[in-house]
C-alpha cells in the first residue's frame, strides 16, 4: 500500500479514528432520509452520494451540512476526512473495488455503491480505524436503506476487501500515466498533461500533494499592522502560527479551526486567503492614488489586498460578472474598512466599453480557468473537469486579455494570473498576446517582488512565475507581469 493517510487526531463516536479535518471540527451534515442526527458515516454517504448523482459541489454541500446539524466534533471531523479522502482516491478505490463486485460499481445503486467505497476507504487508507467499526456501521446503512440481501452483499464485499488486502498493489508493469493515475487517483488525462509538461518525477509529486489536507493562511491588513504584530498576537491568542515563505503578508496558522470565527477577522486584521494568491497584488505593486482595475473581483481577497498595499489611496475597480459575487466583494471591502474600492457588475469583455482607452494604471486579470491548481481545495473538480473545457476557457481568456489592454496607461502594468497549472492557459496564452500586441512587453521587474524561496522552488521565466502545489504545499498559481511600453 502507498501514501496512505495517518489518521492522528479525532474519534468517532464507535470509536475509530480519522485525521483532523482541518475546518475545526464544525458541525456536519443533515442526513436526508430521516430528522434524526446522522452518524458520520451516514452524513459521508448523504453528500457522497450527492455529489455522485447530482454533480454537486463536496465543499459547499457539506458546508452547507455542516450549518444544519450539529455532531460532535470527532463526528464531524470523521464525516469531513470521509468525504474528502473518498473523493480523492476515487479512481484507485474504484480499481481495487471492482476485484469484488462481480456484476460492477456503476450497476449498483449510487448509495450502495457510495457506501462501499467509503468504507473501502476506512479499511484501506486509515490505519487507526478499527475494521469491526467499518465494517459493522456499513452493514447497519445497508440494512436500514436496503434490505437483508445488500446488507449480505456489502458484508461480503467489505471482508473480502480485508483478507484480500495485502494482495491490493499496483502491477509492476503499468504504463507511468497509469501508474501515477491509480497511484495518486487522478484521471489519466490529467497526468498525461502534466507528465509532458513537467516529466514524470514531478508529475507524480504534484498529483501527490492534491491529496494533502490545504494549509490554513492569513493575510496581514497592512492597514492594521505589520504581520509581526498579527504573528504575535495569534500567539498570545494561543494558535500557532508562522510566518510565509511565500507571501510577504502571510501567515501559515496550524489546527486553529475555521479563522472566520476568529475576532481578528471581524475585527478586519487579517483576510483568510491561500499564500500563493497573495503573491498576485504583490506583482501588480499598485502605488497610492493609483487608478487600478481588478477585472474578475470576486471574492475580493486581490482587490482588498491591492486597495491596502495603496494605504486605501486612489480608487480600485473591483469589477465582476455575477452580482451575488459583487456583494461578497464589497463585504470584504466593508470588513476591512476600505473606501478605495468601487464594485461593478459586468461581463469583463465589455470593460472596454465602460471605461476610456489608458485608464488605469494598473490592470489585474485573474482570469476564470480550469482551476487544476486548486484540486487540493475541490477534489471533486478533478473528476468533473473535462481535456476539451481548457481549450474552452483558454480562448475566454484570450478575448478577455485582449478587451482590457487598450485600457492601460503606457507604462502601466498589467499582471494575468491563474490559479492552474496548465501552460495553455498560462505561459502560451502571454506568449500569444504578446505577438498580437506588440505595444505590451513582459516585464523582468517580477522578479523584485517574488521573495527568494519562490525564485528557488518555482519555475521562474522573465516576468512570469508559476507554482506548482507540491512547491509549497499551497494552491498552483501563475502570475506575469506585463508592462506597456507604446
Amino acid at each position: 500500500m502507498t501514501d496512505q493517510r495517518k489518521s492522528k487526531h479525532i474519534k468517532d463516536s464507535k470509536g475509530g479514528q480519522a485525521r483532523s479535518n482541518g475546518s475545526g471540527g464544525q458541525p456536519v451534515a443533515q442526513g436526508r432520509h430521516s430528522s434524526r442526527k446522522p452518524s458520520a458515516r451516514e452524513l459521508a454517504l448523504d453528500v457522497l452520494t450527492r455529489v455522485d448523482t447530482e454533480k454537486a459541489y463536496s465543499n459547499l454541500l457539506l458546508n452547507q451540512s455542516l450549518q444544519k446539524h450539529a455532531l460532535e466534533r470527532q463526528d464531524a471531523g470523521l464525516a469531513t476526512e470521509l468525504v474528502y479522502g473518498t473523493i480523492q482516491r476515487l479512481n484507485t478505490i474504484d480499481y481495487y473495488l471492482s476485484r469484488f463486485v462481480a456484476k460492477g460499481l456503476n450497476k449498483l445503486e449510487p448509495w450502495v455503491r457510495n457506501l462501499l467505497r467509503l468504507s473501502f476507504y476506512q479499511l484501506y487508507y486509515l490505519d487507526r480505524i478499527p475494521v469491526h467499526a467499518a465494517v459493522n456501521e456499513a452493514v447497519n446503512l445497508a440494512k436500514r436503506r436496503g434490505h437483508q440481501g445488500i446488507s449480505g452483499m456489502v458484508n461480503g464485499v467489505l471482508r473480502n476487501v480485508i483478507r484480500s488486502k495485502a494482495e491490493l498493489t499496483l502491477p509492476a508493469e503499468l504504463p507511468a500515466v497509469t501508474r501515477i493515475a491509480l497511484e495518486h487517483s487522478h484521471p489519466e488525462w490529467m497526468v498525461a498533461r502534466w507528465v509532458a509538461h513537467y516529466g514524470e518525477a514531478e508529475a507524480a509529486q504534484l498529483a501527490a500533494s492534491n491529496n494533502a489536507a490545504p494549509h490554513v493562511s492569513v493575510r496581514a491588513n497592512a492597514l492594521g499592522g505589520s504581520r509581526e504584530a498579527l504573528l504575535e498576537r495569534l500567539q498570545r491568542e494561543g494558535v500557532a502560527a508562522h510566518a510565509s515563505p511565500v507571501a510577504p503578508a502571510g501567515v501559515v496558522v496550524e489546527s486553529a479551526g475555521n479563522m472566520a470565527h476568529a475576532t481578528g477577522f471581524r475585527e478586519g486584521v487579517f483576510t483568510i486567503q491561500d499564500e500563493s494568491s497573495m503573491l498576485v497584488a504583490e506583482v501588480v505593486d499598485p502605488k497610492p492614488g493609483m487608478d487600478v482595475l481588478d477585472c474578475c473581483a470576486a471574492p475580493g481577497g486581490k482587490t482588498t489586498h491591492l486597495a491596502e498595499k495603496m494605504g486605501d489611496r486612489g480608487t480600485v475597480i473591483a469589477n465582476d460578472v455575477h452580482p451575488h459575487k459583487e456583494a461578497l466583494v464589497r463585504e470584504q471591502a466593508d470588513r476591512l474598512g476600505l473606501k478605495s474600492i468601487r464594485t461593478a457588475v459586468g461581463d469583463a469583455k465589455e470593460l472596454a466599453g465602460r471605461y476610456a482607452p489608458a485608464s488605469f494604471d494598473r490592470i489585474l486579470l485573474d482570469a476564470p480557468c480550469s482551476g487544476l491548481g486548486v484540486i487540493r481545495r475541490k477534489p471533486d473538480a478533478k473528476w468533473a473537469k473535462r481535456e476539451q473545457e481548457i481549450a474552452e476557457i483558454s480562448a475566454l481568456q484570450h478575448d478577455l486579455l485582449a478587451s482590457v489592454a487598450g485600457l492601460l496607461r503606457k507604462d502601466g502594468i498589467l499582471v494575468y494570473s491563474t490559479c492552474t497549472i496548465e501552460p495553455e492557459e498560462n505561459e502560451r496564452q502571454v506568449t500569444r498576446f504578446l505577438k498580437e500586441h506588440p505595444d505590451y512587453v513582459l516585464d523582468a521587474g517580477l522578479i523584485d517582488y517574488v521573495p527568494q524561496a519562490v525564485r528557488e522552488k518555482a519555475i521562474v521565466r522573465e516576468g512570469m512565475v508559476q507554482i506548482l502545489p507540491h512547491h509549497f504545499h499551497t494552491d498552483g498559481f501563475f502570475i506575469a507581469r506585463l508592462r506597456r511600453v507604446k
